[in-house]
């Protein structure tokens, strides 16, 4: 391909990326094909000689709009939204074209400094103090594993630099939330504290974790011997959006020495409004913090912000130094390679420079109101209805709610609860995740999508009730 063929290809491709975007609500939500479908589509080898892309658009179409569920679409209720500005896609556009490896300062010096900027920027917005530095990594899995590795080498006088954590007689415990995400369980197996060390800990009837809990937990593990590592606490658990106490939390680390990782994967962003930051009160005690821009701000995935108060302890868990990295400029710049696992990087922050850009602070503090509204209308209606119920406080953006009809067991509302999923998704028109709460059968609505307005709502609560009394 040369510059001119780029070219003509390049320009068909914004030209469908914004068709799509423009048509995309005539879309069924979620993918239909069967597994297999799309694998089926393609050659068993690669072609021996070049064929071209030709049509490209054509291929796309063919090849992979169909095994495509559409993360952007403003009825897609389903996880939590993952959403790609156009300001991002092309911030994504120059990235690539780029082609930047920023491992050091030196292999793009911009790709450093945007970074250190524009994560200063957003540290800004959601009101954290100075006394944070930021790095972007890929996911809040990666970043709380580092968070771990961190809180491991602390607790035990940086044993990766001798023998290990073999090297320590009391074996290393990490507490967290019944609740949290699995990537922190993953995350505490990754970094090799081991299964019979974890301690998931109760959750209130808010579902978020038990101070009180937490606190008996580590007493009673240090008179097993055990040495108390680290606490995960979660602002918006993935179920139900529920907070823990974190200052509270903290209070139990300070007191016994423990590493405070708080995962806001979601719910960071919502801290961009000052009436959201009660949520998470006492965020200025933990030693690190991961939230996702690329969930609920406008920058498309990969995009999470990950932040610590002592990056040079942070340094010295990740750093590396071989002759062939090191460069004059060591002394006086941030090389983001010993800020995180992986050795290379792609220049992520354009995109969320680019976004930030396009639509201000203000444009996003507008969009997670309207959501934050949406929810709450859709939690009322709920609550208001005969036969729905609402099964957990609505303290951002997600509903979770569940039919119940009178006469019907515990298995048999499952079953009825799952049957609407399963009758929504299927439909088309939105996309929903049915998950269980409690052990109830619940179905959760993450209202988040970039284009989702009060009309995608109210369809999908029509929707529903029409489903539920079907």
């Amino acid at each position: 391909m040369d510059a001119a063929e780029f070219r003509r290809l390049g320009h068909a491709l914004v030209d469908w990326i914004a068709s799509y975007r423009e048509t995309l609500e005539e879309r069924p939500v979620m993918s239909t094909v069967k597994p297999g479908d799309i694998r089926a589509r393609l050659p068993r080898s690669a072609p021996d000689q070049a064929v071209g892309l030709g049509d490209v658009v054509a291929l796309v179409e063919r090849d992979v709009l169909p095994g495509i569920t559409h993360w952007s679409h403003p009825s897609f209720f389903a996880y939590f939204p993952s959403n790609s500005s156009y300001a991002s896609v092309l911030g994504d556009l120059v990235c690539a074209g780029l082609g930047v490896q920023g491992m050091s300062w030196q292999t793009s010096p911009a790709a450093t400094e945007i970074e250190e900027a524009v994560l200063d920027w957003v540290r800004q917005l959601v009101g954290l103090s100075a006394a944070w530095t930021g790095v972007i990594q890929d996911t809040a899995s990666t970043a709380t594993l580092g968070a771990l590795i961190c809180a491991r080498e602390r607790a035990s006088g940086m044993a990766q630099t001798d023998r290990g954590l073999q090297s320590k007689a009391a074996p290393l415990v990490v507490y967290h939330s019944a609740h949290a995400h699995s990537s922190v369980e993953k995350a505490a197996l990754l970094a090799g504290y081991g299964k019979a060390h974890l301690r998931p800990i109760e959750v209130d009837r808010a579902f978020a974790m038990r101070p009180e809990a937490l606190a008996a937990a580590i007493v009673g593990d240090r008179a097993e011997r055990l040495h108390p590592c680290a606490v995960v606490a979660t602002s918006g658990t993935t179920n139900t959006t529920a907070f823990d106490p974190i200052a509270a939390i903290a209070d139990i680390c300070e007191r016994h020495k423990l590493w405070l990782h708080v995962d806001a994967a979601m719910a960071g962003t919502a801290m961009v409004l000052p009436e959201c930051r009660p949520l998470w009160e006492g965020v200025e005690r933990a030693d690190s913090l991961v939230f996702n821009p690329h969930k609920w701000m406008g920058p498309g995935f990969d995009l999470s912000a990950y932040y610590c108060r002592d990056p040079q302890h942070l340094i010295r868990v990740m750093g590396t130094n071989p002759a062939y990295l090191r460069t004059q400029q060591d002394g006086e710049v941030s090389n983001f390679r010993d800020w995180h696992i992986p050795l290379g990087r792609r220049f992520r922050a354009l995109k969320l420079w680019f976004h930030l850009l396009d639509v201000g602070a203000d444009g996003v503090r507008a969009r997670i109101r309207r959501d934050l509204a949406n929810a709450q209308w859709l939690a009322g209606e709920v609550a208001a209805t005969a036969g729905w119920e609402v099964i957990a406080p609505v303290a951002l953006q997600t509903v979770c709610i569940r039919h119940v009809v009178a006469g019907l067991d515990e298995p048999a509302l499952t079953e009825h609860n799952l049957d609407i999923s399963r009758q929504i998704n299927h439909g088309g028109r939105a996309y929903l995740t049915p998950s269980v709460v409690d052990g109830r059968q619940i179905l959760r609505v993450s209202i988040g999508s970039e284009r989702t307005e009060r009309r995608q709502v109210e369809a999908l609560w029509t929707e529903l009730q029409a489903v539920a009394a079907r």
